[in-house]
C-alpha cells in the first residue's frame, strides 16, 4: 500500500524549469531565505530548495546562503550552471526490460497497474527487478527525475494502481497533493472474521517498539485514518473497501489488524489466523499474499488541473479466491 507521505523526492536540479539567475523581489524583504525561495520558485517544494541550498547548488550574491538567513530584497539568486554530480554509474539503478501494465500515459504522468510480487523501489534485498528499473527502460528521461518519478508506493505483494510523475514539476505537484490529501486511493481487502458494519479507524501508526521491522498502532506514531465499507460477507471472512485519508506505511494492514480483522494472506500482521469454516480453510490458507488491491486512484492532473480517476480490475488470483469463497459449503 502506498505509504508514505512526507516530502522525500529531493534530487538534482532541473535547469530547463528553473532560471539560472533571478533577483529577489523587494516585497520579500524580511523573510528567511528558504521562505523567499519557496515563493520565487513555487514549482519546487521548500524541502527540495532547502536541500539544494545546503548542498551548495544555490548561491546568494555569489556566496553560500543559509536557509534561515534573512534577506533584504535585491539579492541575486543563482543556480549553478551544472547539475550536482550524480553517483557512480554502478550505484545507480539500471534500466531493465520488465513489462509494465500502463493504464494511462501523457507528457506529465504515468499510471501503472502493478502486479503482486513486483517491488516498487530498489532497497535491501531487492536491488534489481523493480518497478523503478522498468520505468527507466520504458522512459529513459525518467533518469533525470528523482526516484524515476515515483511519488508513492505499494507493498511488494499488494497489486493495483500507482501514479508516476514524468517531470520534476509534476512530481512536486503530486507530492503536494499527497500532503494535502487530494490524491484519493481506494483498496479492496479480504480480511479474516466478520466486520460488523462500515466504519472509520483513527489511530496513529509508527514503528512497532517490539519489532522495528513492523509498523503498529502507537501513541507516538503519525496520524492515520482509514475508512472502510463492507462489500460482501463470507463464512468468517469479509470483503471490504478501504479509503485512505492518510498514507502511512502498511496503514491498511495495521489498521485492520488493530480492528481484529487482519488481512487474509498477510504474513506480518496476521496476529494468529482466526479459524474459518472447513470449506474455506484450504483456499484461504493457500492464498500466497496479503489480499489487498489498489482498485481506484484519483488525482488532479499537474498540467491540465482536471481531476482524473482510474480503476483497476481485480487480478486473477484475487478473483479466484472470492469465487472459491462464494461456493456453498
Amino acid at each position: 500500500m502506498g505509504e508514505h507521505q512526507n516530502e522525500s523526492v529531493d534530487g538534482s536540479i532541473d535547469y530547463t524549469a528553473t532560471p539560472l539567475e533571478k533577483r529577489v523581489p523587494d516585497e520579500l524583504a524580511g523573510l528567511r531565505l528558504d521562505q523567499a525561495l519557496a515563493r520565487m520558485f513555487p514549482e519546487h517544494s521548500r524541502s527540495r530548495l532547502t536541500a539544494w541550498l545546503r548542498d551548495g547548488h544555490i548561491l546568494v550574491d555569489s556566496g553560500a546562503g543559509l536557509p534561515k538567513h534573512k534577506i533584504w530584497g535585491g539579492e541575486r539568486i543563482a543556480f549553478l550552471d551544472r547539475q550536482p554530480a550524480p553517483g557512480s554509474a554502478e550505484s545507480r539503478p539500471q534500466p531493465e526490460a520488465i513489462a509494465l501494465t500502463i493504464v494511462h500515459e501523457d507528457a506529465a504522468v504515468l499510471v501503472i497497474d502493478k502486479p503482486a510480487g513486483l517491488v516498487v523501489h530498489p532497497g535491501s534485498g531487492n536491488w534489481q527487478g523493480t518497478m523503478l528499473n522498468a520505468l527507466l527502460h520504458h522512459s529513459p528521461p525518467l533518469a533525470e527525475v528523482p526516484r524515476a518519478g515515483i511519488v508513492h508506493r505499494l507493498d511488494k505483494d499488494t497489486s493495483g494502481l500507482l501514479v508516476v510523475a514524468k517531470t520534476l514539476t509534476a512530481q512536486t505537484d503530486l507530492v503536494r497533493q499527497l500532503q494535502a490529501r487530494t490524491v484519493k486511493r481506494e483498496y479492496l481487502a479480504l480480511v479474516h472474521g466478520s466486520v460488523r458494519a462500515d466504519g472509520r479507524i483513527d489511530a496513529p501508526v509508527g514503528r512497532d517498539p517490539r519489532n522495528r521491522l513492523r509498523m503498529s498502532v502507537v501513541e507516538s506514531g503519525k496520524e492515520a485514518r482509514t475508512r472502510y465499507q463492507v462489500l460482501e460477507r463470507f463464512a468468517r471472512a469479509t470483503l471490504v473497501e478501504c479509503a485512505l485519508d492518510t498514507g502511512r506505511t502498511h496503514q491498511i494492514r495495521v489498521h485492520m489488524q488493530a480492528l481484529g480483522n487482519p488481512l487474509v494472506g498477510d504474513p506480518v500482521y496476521r496476529a494468529g489466523r482466526p479459524q474459518v469454516n472447513p470449506a474455506a480453510t484450504d483456499v484461504i490458507s493457500r492464498f500466497p499474499r496479503q489480499a489487498l488491491h489498489a482498485v481506484r486512484l484519483a488525482f488532479i492532473h499537474p498540467e491540465t488541473h482536471k481531476r482524473q480517476q482510474f480503476e483497476s480490475p481485480l487480478p486473477a488470483d484475487f478473483r479466484e479466491l472470492l469465487t472459491a469463497l462464494r461456493q456453498p459449503a
